[in-house]
C-alpha cells in the first residue's frame, strides 16, 4: 500500500489535482469541524506528454441535468452495452461506434490510468464557412468579412507589421515641466476591447497593453497630470482619499467583463519606476486569465526575457497558451460546490450541485477562463451536504469531475476531462484516517488563497485574526495535548509544517501591505492566485540553499541561524533569486582569491550558486529579479526580511557567537509564535 504522500504525488502528476483532505468526512456537521474546508487545487492544462488527445467526441450521460462524461468510475454492462453514470446513476446506452467493446477491449476513457483524458472536438473551429459549403456558390468570389478591414493573418502582413514596429517612435508631444505625460489608457483599452468584440466574438484573442506610466486623462485615469499630486498610496485608500480610484476601477471592471464575455484575454505589461494603476486595472487580468508583468523599464533584460517567454512553444510547435476556456464541475450528490478562487469569471450556471454558501466566485458550477497556460491553477471549495443521520455505506466514495473546454493554440476545440474520487469516512470512528489524509501543503495554499481573497475587501488585521483563529481551531481539533499544559502539545507529521506555513504567510507581502505600494501588492497577489502548488509554496515560504566547503549544496532552514560567515546562501522567493555571500566568503572574494590557481575550489564554490540561479531564471515566468549581495550589503535586506528572526538585537546572547546573524527587527520569531499557539490551543478557556 502506497503512503498518502506517494498517493498525493501520483494524483498530482496524473490529474493535476491536490485536495486539502484525501479522505472526506461523511457529514456536513463533521466537515465544518475540520476547520480547513474540503477543497482542491486544480491545474486544468497540466503538461502530460504521455497524454495524446483522442480524435473522437466524449460520451455524455443522457440525463439533461447531469451530462457527465463517461469515465473509469462508471459501472459498465458489456453484454447489454449499457453504462451507469457514477454521479446521477442514470443507465445509458453506448453509441453504435462502441459496439465492439468488451472486458478485454475497453475504450481509453474506461481505463483507470486515463482518469484525465483529452478529446478533440471534431467540427473544425473555422472563422469562415467550410470549403464544401462555399463550393456550391459557383465561380463568384466569396464576400470578404468586414473584420478583414482591421485584422489580418500574421503571415500575410509579416513585413508590414515588422516595418510598423520598426517605425514606432516616442510620443513627440512636449511635456510641460512639473506635469505628467497625458495618457488615455482607459480609452485605448476600450477601443481594443470593442474592436475584438465586433470582429471576433467568442473566439480566442489577446489584448496586450504596454504601459509606461499611469492613465492621466479620460475614463480610467488614476492620477492627475500634476506631478506635485502623487498617485494614491495605501494610506490614502484607508483614509478614503483616492479620488480617482472608484471611478477608474468601475471603468476597467466593465471592460474586463466585456472581454471575458467574449473569451478575450487582457495582458498588462507595466514598466515604470512609479505606480501605473495596476490596482485599478487588476480585474482586466484577473477576470480574463491574462498576464500581469511589472518591471522598471521596457529596456531591461528582465522584461525582454519575460515577454519572450509568453510565446514559448511545445514540442509540436504550438504556443503554450489556450483560449476561451470554460470549466464545469460535476459532483456526487453528497457534496456541493461553494466556489472558485483564481483567474476566472462565473457563468451563473445554477444546478443541483451548487451550494448556497459561497466562497470566492460561487453560485455556479461553470466558470469562464479566457486564458490558460500549463501552470494556471484554480482553487475550488466544496461543501459536504450529507446529513449526520444519513450514513454513507462502508466503502462509499465521493466523486468530482472537472470538464475543461478550450481552444488550443492550433485552433482546435478540445475537451479535457478529469474524474477523481476519494473515500468517505465517519469522523466519529475514523478520525485517524481523516487526519492521516491531510495534505498540509495544499491546505496551506488553499487557506492562503482564501485569506488573500478576503484581504481584497476586508481590513488587514481582521484577516490575520481570522487566519489565527482557524489555526488555533485546527490545533485544538488535531493536536495531541493535556488541557492547560502547553509543553504536552504534539502535532502528527501530517500537520507539523502547517503552522510554519501560516507563520510565513502572515509575514508575506500578500497580507502585509506595509512597505509595498498598492500596485506591488496587487502584482504579488495576482501571481499567487494563478500559480501551481509548488510555486505558491515558494512564495509563502522561500527556499534557502547553503553552499560551503563542508559538503555539497544543501537546503537549510529559512532562519537567521543559517546565515554563517563561511557560507554562500541562495534564496528563491519566486519574485527574486538572491545570492548572499557570508562575511568571510565576501572578504575572500574582494581579495580576489578566486582568480588564483591554487584557490580553484573557491572559484567553483562561488560559481555553483550562480549556475543553479541561472537554471531557475531560465525556467520561470515571469522571470525573477536576480540579486547578488553580501554581508553588510544594502540588498542583503531581501534575505534578512524573509528569514525567521530567531536571533535579534533583543536577545543579546547571539552577539559574537558563530550561530548566525542577529536581525534588527521587533517581529516575533517562529519559536515565540509556536509557543503562543500551543498556549492558546491547550487553554481551557478557548
Amino acid at each position: 500500500m502506497a503512503t498518502f504522500q506517494e498517493f498525493i504525488q501520483q494524483n498530482e502528476d496524473r490529474d493535476g489535482v491536490r485536495f486539502s483532505w484525501n479522505v472526506w468526512p461523511s457529514s456536513r456537521l463533521e466537515a465544518t469541524r475540520m476547520v480547513v474546508p474540503v477543497a482542491s487545487l486544480f491545474t486544468p492544462l497540466k503538461e502530460r506528454p504521455d497524454l495524446p488527445p483522442i480524435q473522437y467526441e466524449p460520451v455524455l450521460c443522457s440525463r439533461a441535468t447531469c451530462r457527465a462524461v463517461l469515465n473509469p468510475l462508471c459501472q459498465v454492462d458489456y453484454r447489454a452495452k449499457l453504462w451507469a453514470c457514477n454521479f446521477c446513476y442514470q443507465r445509458n446506452q453506448f453509441p453504435p461506434t462502441y459496439a465492439g467493446i468488451s472486458e478485454v477491449n475497453q475504450p481509453a476513457e474506461l481505463l483507470p490510468q486515463f482518469s484525465t483524458i483529452e478529446y478533440v472536438v471534431q467540427e473544425m473551429l473555422g472563422l469562415t464557412k467550410p470549403a464544401a459549403a462555399q463550393a456550391g456558390r459557383g465561380p463568384q468570389q466569396p464576400q470578404v468579412p468586414p473584420s478583414n478591414r482591421f485584422l489580418q493573418p500574421v503571415q500575410k502582413i509579416d513585413m508590414n507589421l515588422t516595418d510598423l514596429l520598426g517605425e514606432l517612435q516616442r510620443d513627440p508631444w512636449p511635456v510641460t515641466q512639473g506635469k505628467r505625460p497625458l495618457r488615455s489608457l482607459g480609452v485605448a483599452l476600450s477601443i481594443a476591447v470593442g474592436l475584438l468584440e465586433c470582429t471576433f466574438p467568442n473566439t480566442g484573442a489577446r489584448i496586450m497593453a504596454f504601459i509606461g506610466g499611469p492613465a492621466t486623462q479620460g475614463p480610467g485615469m488614476v492620477v492627475g497630470d500634476e506631478l506635485k499630486t502623487p498617485i494614491r498610496s495605501w494610506h490614502d485608500i484607508e483614509k478614503d482619499n483616492a479620488k480617482f480610484m472608484k471611478k477608474a476601477t468601475k471603468h476597467y471592471e466593465a471592460l474586463a467583463n466585456r472581454a471575458a464575455a467574449n473569451g478575450h484575454i487582457i495582458d498588462i505589461y507595466a514598466c515604470a519606476l512609479d505606480q501605473t494603476g495596476l490596482l485599478e486595472m487588476k480585474c482586466c487580468t484577473n477576470h480574463t486569465g491574462g498576464y500581469m508583468v511589472m518591471a522598471d523599464s521596457f529596456n531591461t533584460s528582465l522584461f525582454k526575457q519575460t515577454f519572450q517567454r509568453v510565446f514559448t512553444k511545445d514540442e509540436q510547435g504550438s504556443f503554450k497558451m489556450a483560449f476561451a476556456g470554460t470549466l464545469e464541475i460535476k459532483t456526487s450528490r453528497e457534496i456541493k460546490i461553494s466556489g472558485a478562487i483564481g483567474p476566472c469569471v462565473s457563468l451563473n450556471a445554477k444546478g443541483p450541485c451548487v451550494s448556497e454558501n459561497e466562497i470566492g466566485t460561487g453560485g455556479t458550477s461553470q466558470w469562464k477562463i479566457c486564458g490558460l497556460d500549463p501552470n494556471t491553477t484554480l482553487a475550488f471549495y466544496f461543501e459536504v451536504v450529507n446529513q449526520h443521520n444519513a450514513p454513507i455505506p462502508q466503502g462509499g466514495r465521493g466523486a468530482i469531475q472537472y470538464v475543461t473546454q478550450y481552444q488550443h493554440s492550433s485552433g482546435q476545440r478540445r475537451i479535457r476531462v478529469t474524474t477523481v474520487a476519494r473515500n468517505w469516512a465517519d469522523a466519529q470512528t475514523q478520525i485517524q484516517s481523516i487526519a492521516a489524509s491531510f495534505d498540509q501543503e495544499a491546505a496551506a495554499i488553499l487557506m492562503a488563497r482564501l485569506a488573500i481573497y478576503r484581504a481584497e475587501t476586508e481590513e488587514g488585521p481582521d484577516v490575520l485574526r481570522w487566519l489565527d483563529r482557524q489555526l488555533i481551531r485546527l490545533c485544538q481539533k488535531f493536536g495531541d495535548y493535556h488541557k492547560d499544559d502547553p509543553n504536552s502539545f504534539r502535532f502528527s507529521e501530517t500537520f507539523s509544517l502547517y503552522p510554519q506555513f501560516m507563520f510565513h504567510l502572515r509575514r508575506s507581502p500578500f497580507l502585509q501591505v506595509f512597505n509595498n505600494s498598492p500596485d506591488e501588492s496587487t502584482y504579488y497577489r495576482h501571481q499567487f492566485m494563478r500559480q501551481d502548488l509548488t510555486q505558491s509554496l515558494i512564495m509563502v515560504q522561500p527556499i534557502l540553499y547553503a553552499y560551503s566547503f563542508n559538503g555539497p549544496p544543501e537546503p537549510v532552514l529559512l532562519d537567521s541561524s543559517s546565515i554563517l560567515p563561511d557560507r554562500i546562501l541562495l534564496m528563491d522567493t519566486f519574485f527574486q533569486i538572491v545570492i548572499y555571500h557570508g562575511e568571510t566568503v565576501s572578504q575572500w572574494r574582494k581579495a580576489g582569491y578566486q582568480d588564483m590557481p591554487e584557490y580553484e575550489n573557491f572559484r567553483h564554490l562561488l560559481q555553483a550558486p550562480v549556475d543553479d540561479a541561472q537554471e531557475l531564471l531560465h525556467t520561470r515566468f515571469p522571470m525573477p529579479r536576480y540579486i547578488d549581495t553580501e554581508h553588510g550589503g544594502s540588498q542583503a535586506r531581501f534575505l534578512l526580511s524573509k528569514v525567521n528572526p530567531s536571533q535579534t538585537h533583543n536577545n543579546m546572547y547571539a552577539w559574537g557567537q558563530e550561530s548566525g546573524a542577529p536581525i534588527l527587527t521587533d517581529d516575533v520569531s517562529l519559536q515565540v509564535f509556536m509557543d503562543h499557539l500551543k498556549k492558546l490551543a491547550v487553554s481551557s478557556a478557548a
